[in-house]
């Protein structure tokens, strides 16, 4: 059994830290919102501040929406670095600017620890069901002991590169994520709009080659209109702007990942930022002047 802290307990990080409890580890938590009950019962230890989570644990995870928000649990007053000492690992879950993951390591790791980050995918069904793919970067000594953790939490788990390379990857699998919803939500506003039952032509793909995972869960949403998170919206651009970014400073063009951006703040203009992120379909609908179900004459 290890000691493990937690901090950041939200749609994702709740179920992940339900697992480690689980998996037999004496788990400590913090979130600046209440402590899930459930966690608690589970026996799960609830703790005033990231310093305290820190001084008790051996490895520290981080599961919080953006940069700012890892930095303010690694560094603010209270936080987790004033409670660290050397021989700790840090591990960040969250999904944030590889720039700034170099920034915080060198940082922890003057205080004589290692950093991990580990950015994961597969949103709130692979959190609740530790299928989450996680992608990790840093020393890989520090990756070799935090291995089993991880194992609780997901199923596949590849350490990419050094410090960094884990948001790197974590970006790139947002890239293709937002593409595919993009994809798919054309595909089946085209078929309904021809006057197909986009239901039926979702079925039928998703024995050829146009199979994938977005279709089979992304697009039952669609056809359902089922639209809460998941995922939000604000999430996966705040996602994107980190592609759009980086592209930037290195000379790149992201053209296709750039109109999924548009059509992701047209739902955000429409008061969708907390839908799940295969509402997009809802910004190309406006465009068609037509939803999935309907009928192409109107009724």
């Amino acid at each position: 059994m290890s000691k493990i802290g937690f901090v950041g307990l939200g749609i994702m990080g709740t179920p992940m830290a339900g697992h480690l409890i689980r998996g037999g580890h004496e788990v400590y938590l913090y979130s600046r919102t209440r402590v899930p009950g459930a966690l608690v019962e589970a026996g799960g230890k609830v703790c005033a501040s990231g310093k305290e989570v820190a001084e008790q644990a051996e490895v520290i995870i981080t599961m919080v929406p953006d940069t700012p928000h890892v930095a303010a649990a690694l560094f603010d007053a209270d936080g987790i670095a004033e409670g660290l000492a050397p021989g700790k690992i840090v591990v960040d879950m969250s999904s944030i600017s590889p720039v700034e993951t170099k920034q915080f390591a060198s940082r922890i790791e003057a205080l004589g620890c290692q950093y991990l980050d580990a950015p994961v995918s597969g949103g709130e069904v692979g959190a609740k069901n530790a299928t989450l793919s996680i992608m990790v970067g840093g020393p890989e000594l520090a990756f070799d002991q935090v291995k089993p953790l991880f194992e609780l939490m997901g199923k596949n788990i590849t350490r990419v590169g050094g410090t960094g390379a884990g948001q790197t990857c974590k970006v790139a699998n947002q890239i293709i994520v937002a593409l595919n919803i993009e994809a798919v939500a054309e595909a089946l506003l085209f078929a309904a709009k021809m006057g197909a039952d986009a239901g039926k032509v979702r079925q039928a793909l998703m024995g050829g080659f146009a199979s994938s995972k977005v279709l089979e869960v992304h697009g039952e949403r669609m056809v359902k209109r089922t639209f809460d998170p998941g995922f939000r919206i604000e999430l996966h651009q705040k996602d994107l702007n980190l592609a759009l970014s980086s592209a930037r400073a290195i000379g790149m063009a992201l053209p296709n990942t750039a109109t999924a951006q548009e059509l992701f703040n047209a739902c955000a203009a429409q008061g969708g930022k907390a839908w799940d992120h295969s509402a997009l379909v809802r910004a190309l609908e406006k465009l068609a002047n037509f939803e999935i179900g309907q009928q192409p004459d109107g009724t």
